[in-house]
């Protein structure tokens, strides 16, 4: 007899992306994102700005969610949400429609840890990707985020090396500004970068011991050359656009590998897989996989729409939670700030 599916209807608001998955079991049927437009002008994501737009935007998100997925709400085994971390008031939105929506279907809640989520993302069933096994490295990088973790099951994960500062996506975003490119500029540093000499102009890495990481000093070192070079030519950035975008890619990407180098030879785990918005970066997609050859690892890259924010991966967690009957009731509380 054929067991009953598992319907999951996740719900992501951790920044500025509104995003609502129905998820069958371990497989996508809808993945909705409504993205806010409204902080580009700021050069940053506003939190109040955030909050707002994603009042305006869940109930409408959701609505196209169960409409694509063809499920009712009737046939909803749980809902799951973004517990943290995030910005505060925009996960209040989400975890508040999760427990009234859950209560209203008289369905388990279930919390998910965002980082986790970036992470289980790999075990979402996709033709032509292939799903980790047990134990793993995870490279988890974002805007708020770098990390390296030691997987050894669903839910038994270990920070083994992080930044002492900026994450890797305010690098990047932080670099393009003071490129005077747009926000959000990481995905810009990217396009430009490859048409450009990734060695035209060298950056120095930080010297930072074990499996951590520094960003701050390669955005100071970055600032002052930009403000050197501009003074002895105001045109320096438009003429070396390119080159200037691709230098600062190649150090970046070189930094993070040499820290995944040296925990796979810590750890004697050969198996590799990276997640996060900065996970979508064509650079470090490339050179992993070129690491693959070289130094024999297998290496894990999620389908494009699953390194960004989306609820697909807090879908992912929670049907795994739903398995191991790992409910929340309505006193969980938002975490701007929670442990991996």
């Amino acid at each position: 007899m054929q067991e009953k599916p598992t319907y999951i209807l996740a719900i992501e608001s951790s920044c500025d992306d509104t995003a609502a998955a129905i998820l069958k079991n371990n497989k996508v049927l809808s993945n909705i994102v409504a993205r806010q437009a409204v902080h580009e002008e700021y050069g940053g994501v506003v939190p109040e700005l955030a909050s707002r737009a994603h009042q305006q935007n869940i109930v409408p998100v959701i609505d196209v969610a169960l409409k694509k997925a063809g499920v009712s709400r009737e046939e909803l085994c749980a809902v799951a949400f973004t517990q943290g971390p995030g910005l505060m008031g925009s996960l209040l939105v989400g975890s508040s429609f999760a427990k009234s929506m859950a209560m209203a279907l008289d369905v388990p809640l279930i919390a998910v840890n965002h980082m986790q989520a970036h992470i289980l993302a790999h075990f979402i069933e996709e033709e032509g990707f292939d799903m980790p096994e047990f134990p793993f490295l995870a490279m988890t990088i974002s805007g708020g985020h770098t990390q390296i973790v030691k997987v050894t099951d669903y839910f038994t994960m270990e920070v083994i090396g992080e930044t002492t500062d900026d994450a890797v996506g305010e690098a990047f975003d932080k670099s393009a500004k003071i490129l005077g490119l747009p926000y959000p500029g990481g995905p810009l540093i990217d396009k430009y970068a490859q048409e450009g000499n990734p060695k035209a102009f060298p950056f120095t890495k930080p010297k930072v011991p074990g499996l951590n990481f520094s960003f701050s000093g390669l955005k100071t070192q970055i600032l002052y050359f930009i403000q050197k070079k501009t003074e002895e030519n105001p045109n320096f950035v438009a003429e070396n656009l390119h080159d200037i975008c691709a230098s600062i890619q190649y150090t970046i990407i070189n930094i993070l590998m040499d820290k995944i180098k040296l925990a796979v030879k810590d750890t004697g785990i050969k198996q590799v897989a990276i997640g996060g918005g900065v996970s979508a970066n064509s650079g470090i997609r490339k050179t992993l996989k070129e690491a693959e050859k070289k130094y024999g690892w297998k290496t894990f890259i999620p389908k494009f729409e699953y390194t960004t924010d989306n609820a697909a991966m807090i879908g992912i967690v929670g049907y795994h939670k739903f398995l191991k009957h790992e409910f929340n009731d309505a006193s969980v509380v938002s975490k701007a700030r929670i442990e991996l």
